[in-house]
């Protein structure tokens, strides 16, 4: 019987990482719920093997009942009655899977009756459930809005909603309005305290919200009368039990049609203030943001996935001119390099994940009394490397999932324009996952200061300190070489001191950084295991080359007056 997760040995091979031990040591705090919960890990090979064995689970549910309800879900999708959303009659069946499973509120501590699963076994299990439908991903990943309840939220209030969260309760985070995408300093939804109600009310327009009629919303509005930017914003809590939230439009999509985007009106709809007055863009957002960045990476990783098995399946079968089409050098280039895009962007994602995961238990357990020195310097360590890390994770396997969708689709050939054939479904899914939650434009933005400043640098002069097999050396000494190239090109734009150029550049280097870091991590990992990563590292290392030699010879002939060429669409 098919399983997405035993299927593909790549995924599991990023549970045995050394940093794993510290992960599951913080986590579990030297294991102290063994002695209240039967299902607590006695010690770290016990919970290796519980990570395991949901992760099975996972990935039968999704070879066995979510791939072969996609289809149907694609066809039919939400639609709307008397204000509600109604899920595709799949979906419904897709989540009834998932909570008779167990596998909602999976990250939350067990006292609220959550699995207390690390993010990365988070987003191993996100990856596995996009590969089977992105869109149903997008609903069930949703519950990752509670780690911002828990943080921020008060006790009483997790005692309130995280249980029904993790009883299988749905979330959504409800951000963006008419005239506030991207730019969320400008969100006018209105939040005013009624000493009436003795509770706030919400009263405005939310639009593009995934999953928009949920159970539980995290709502950004505005708290405070006369502001106009970030520091007026507040987060609430709204419960739809408690009515006065209506679903005004479902949007109709190109892709992840089993996911409801919606229009919402709030109508003096009754909330709770989640945290403090005024740091709902500052502070909260940002929370929420980098989990989401991080679950469209599993989701990005987990379509990749399932557009390299379709292009294989097919270039296996499909014969022209007498063979196989998969013995043509055009093809298996084509598959080679989507292979090795998978293999690098999944390395990028499960590292970012367990860079996410040091200092998100850290600062749990801060919570409960100070760090040690060493603590607190573990801390800023990791903390550091996830916000350069989590930019970088988000568009770079954004990015190449929209790239091995739309080379599956060539594959496939002309049948790859046939909607009878998954991969045109893929292709169509994929394309959201570059835009929403940060365009890859707003990643550069979030990425950049750590290219200009260094950071990167001396990531990358670690990584290539570390020893690799004898046949990753030569593939090493080539990556190091592109090191002062790549150093060279940021310096240009630094001396240049040009703001408007270094906005225009910056996308370079950041591509630049991205299949260096890459490139490094395949290095590591088909050293630890050649016989899945070692092809990919060497076609990945090769990729890189013409990357990092491109857009160098791109920045290193720019200059500042160049920039009036490219203003094509000035008024």
């Amino acid at each position: 019987m098919a399983n997405y997760f035993t299927d593909h040995p790549e995924i599991g091979f990023h549970l045995d990482h050394p940093l794993m031990r510290r992960i599951v040591e913080l986590k579990e705090r030297n294991f102290a719920d063994k002695d209240t919960y039967a299902d607590a890990p006695v010690d770290y090979e016990d919970a290796i093997e519980n990570y395991r064995r949901m992760l099975e689970i996972t990935g039968d549910i999704a070879a066995n009942i979510l791939a072969p309800n996609s289809e149907s879900v694609d066809l039919e999708g939400p639609h709307l009655e008397n204000g509600r959303m109604i899920y595709a009659s799949k979906t419904v069946e897709n989540m009834e899977a998932i909570r008779q499973a167990g596998l909602w509120g999976i990250t939350m501590p067990r006292r609220y009756g959550g699995l207390n699963v690390p993010e990365t076994i988070f987003s191993m299990a996100s990856e596995i459930v996009s590969a089977a439908d992105s869109s149903f991903q997008n609903i069930w990943s949703l519950q990752s809005c509670c780690e911002t309840l828990y943080e921020f939220g008060s006790e009483e209030q997790r005692q309130k909603f995280i249980p029904r969260i993790c009883a299988g309760e749905t979330m959504s985070m409800d951000l963006t309005e008419p005239d506030a995408g991207s730019d969320l300093q400008r969100v006018m939804l209105k939040a005013t305290w009624s000493e009436e109600e003795g509770c706030w009310l919400l009263n405005g327009v939310k639009r593009f919200i995934t999953n928009g009629d949920s159970d539980i919303h995290l709502v950004l509005a505005r708290s405070e009368e006369g502001t106009r930017d970030g520091r007026g914003l507040s987060m609430f809590i709204y419960d739809k039990r408690q009515g006065g939230v209506n679903v005004r439009h479902i949007e109709h999509k190109l892709g992840i049609h089993g996911s409801p985007t919606c229009e919402l009106t709030y109508k003096n709809a009754r909330a709770e203030l989640c945290g403090s007055t005024r740091l709902g863009l500052i502070k909260y957002v940002m929370s929420l943001m980098n989990g989401a960045r991080l679950g469209i990476g599993a989701q990005s990783t987990g379509l990749s996935q399932e557009a390299l098995n379709e292009a294989i399946a097919y270039a296996r079968e499909r014969e022209q001119f007498s063979q196989k089409i998969n013995r043509f050098p055009g093809v298996y280039d084509m598959l080679s390099r989507m292979k090795a895009k998978l293999d690098g962007g999944r390395s990028l994602l499960y590292t970012t994940s367990r860079y996410v995961d040091v200092y998100k238990a850290l600062e749990d357990i801060q919570r409960e009394r100070p760090l040690t020195a060493e603590e607190r310097a573990e801390l800023k360590k990791y903390s550091r490397l996830a916000d350069a890390f989590t930019p970088m994770c988000k568009g770079m396997t954004s990015e190449y999932a929209n790239q091995n969708a739309y080379d599956s689709v060539s594959v496939h050939g002309g049948s790859g324009f046939i909607m009878e054939y998954k991969c045109q479904r893929l292709f169509r899914d994929a394309r959201i996952f570059s835009i929403y939650e940060g365009t890859t434009q707003l990643q550069v933005v979030a990425a950049i200061r750590y290219i200009i400043n260094g950071t990167w640098q001396g990531i990358f002069e670690e990584m290539l300190a570390n020893e690799v097999s004898e046949k990753m050396k030569p593939l090493q000494k080539r990556i190091a070489a592109l090191l002062p190239t790549y150093l060279a090109a940021i310096e240009k734009v630094k001396a240049d001191a040009d703001q408007e150029e270094q906005d225009f550049l910056s996308r370079r280097l950041y591509d630049m950084t991205g299949v260096m870091v890459m490139s490094l991590l395949l290095l590591d990992d088909a050293t630890k295991a050649p016989e899945l990563f070692a092809k990919s590292a060497e076609v990945y290392v090769r990729h890189a080359e013409a990357e990092v030699s491109a857009h160098s010879a791109y920045v290193m002939n720019f200059k500042a007056e160049d920039l009036a060429s490219f203003r094509v669409a000035e008024d």
